[in-house]
């Protein structure tokens, strides 16, 4: 299970280290792509087969469906840990999540999220104070 959260850089050439904790669990090979509220997600290939499988199945019909596939689809890129346990974010990913340097790995069960430090902190924030109204909200669906 990938969780918890840490802060890292991305460095010069473009590469983030994966804390040592989560490499095992992520694997070496990896696919990082768009994520949801301008954050990065870093998906272990057999969880992003899972996902693949899931907007493949996607009624291209609707605009929603068809915009979902393309952007995370579009966006995604095959990524390998070096020998450090860093991969590589090109560029148009990091303009997406608008991180320059200073970003958050944050693990969310299945797959990791990469967050811009200062667009976490905030996003985290604000979050917390509705923690309690979005429990009550998902009470409905067996939270």
């Amino acid at each position: 299970m990938l969780i918890g959260e840490y802060k890292h850089t991305i460095d010069d050439k473009k590469r983030l280290a994966v804390p040592a904790k989560l490499r095992k669990e992520l694997g070496k090979g990896a696919v990082l792509t768009r994520g949801l509220d301008n954050c990065l997600a870093l998906y272990p290939l057999k969880e992003w087969e899972k996902l693949a499988d899931k907007l493949s199945k996607l009624p291209t019909g609707q605009i929603e469906a068809r915009g979902l596939a393309r952007v995370i689809l579009a966006g995604a890129v095959e990524v390998e840990t070096d020998a450090l346990g860093r991969i590589l974010v090109p560029d148009y990913l990091k303009q997406y999540a608008g991180i320059e340097k200073n970003a958050v790995i944050a693990g969310v069960f299945n797959h990791l999220e990469i967050w811009d430090e200062a667009k976490w902190e905030s996003y985290k924030q604000k979050t917390e104070k509705e923690v309690g109204d979005m429990a009550s909200k998902l009470s409905e669906i067996g939270f």
